[in-house]
């Protein structure tokens, strides 16, 4: 389950990525640029990614894959607001007839869209800390 959590942070991140790039690239509409064909695609997938990460963290919360002592639970509580937030901006950007490089700018911006992110680079560090044997502490004289 951890597994499929990280999965869907990587399609975030990579939507965010691609999001930077194309927001500087200064587009009136996504119509006649590579960049612009593929933004649809970018959104779609974090999208996909946002509505299953809900989904595994709570299936993770309830099936003791994350520790169910504080703070864990509340965090939990955290990601899935952050989420759900930042499934309403994306769905919004997506629904647009025409995307442009200020929308995506300003999805970018958005403190939703950033609280998540936030959210998925706390998690990922605390899970690289985890993974990470513990190195003793060696005293030097010196």
């Amino acid at each position: 389950m951890l597994a499929a959590i990280a999965e869907r942070c990587n399609a975030i991140e990579e939507c965010y990525e691609f999001m930077l790039a194309y927001a500087a690239l200064g587009l009136p509409t996504e119509e006649g640029s590579e960049s612009g064909g593929r933004i649809r695609e970018f959104l779609g997938r974090a999208i996909e990614a946002v509505t299953a990460l809900i989904e595994s963290c709570t299936t993770a919360a309830e099936g003791g894959e994350v520790e169910r002592t504080a703070p864990h639970q509340p965090f939990m509580a955290v990601l899935d607001r952050d989420a759900r937030h930042s499934l309403a901006a994306l769905e919004l950007v997506l629904a647009q007839p025409s995307i442009s490089s200020q929308l995506v700018d300003n999805l970018n911006a958005s403190i939703h869209l950033r609280a998540l992110l936030t959210d998925l680079f706390l998690l990922g560090e605390i899970a690289g800390a985890r993974r990470t044997p513990l190195m003793p502490v060696v005293a030097t004289s010196g």
